[in-house]
């Protein structure tokens, strides 16, 4: 089995950026299904899209609700985009392993294959 990391880096202020956070989801969904060891990383602008996932009035809630418990947002990001409080509400898991970041050389180490959108 497979072992991957989804890092959502995309922003919420392009309508391109709604497509991506929905790939990755759907991603996830499908390593989850299969069984295998999957992670779901919010980085970067990618952190805003917690909050915004969280509401349940979002179109795509119940898709993110369905991986949620695989969750993790970069707790440096989430200060530099001024979304704390989201993420402090929602089940996404701060992660801070190597600066205030995700440690992507970790995961590779362990042999994660990472994936970005």
């Amino acid at each position: 089995m497979p072992d991957a990391a989804i890092v959502v880096l995309a922003g919420t202020e392009a309508p391109s950026d709604l497509g991506r956070v929905v790939n990755a989801l759907q991603v996830v969904k499908e390593f989850d299904e299969a069984g295998d060891d999957v992670q779901l990383i919010f980085d970067g602008a990618g952190t805003q899209w917690v909050g915004e996932l969280e509401d349940e009035d979002h179109d795509y809630h119940a898709l993110y609700a369905t991986v949620a418990d695989h969750a993790q947002v970069c707790d440096y990001c989430a200060g530099a985009y001024g979304v704390e409080d989201e993420v402090e509400a929602s089940e996404a898991a701060p992660i801070d392993q190597f600066e205030g970041h995700p440690s992507v050389r970790s995961l590779v180490g362990d042999g994660y294959e990472i994936i970005t959108f």
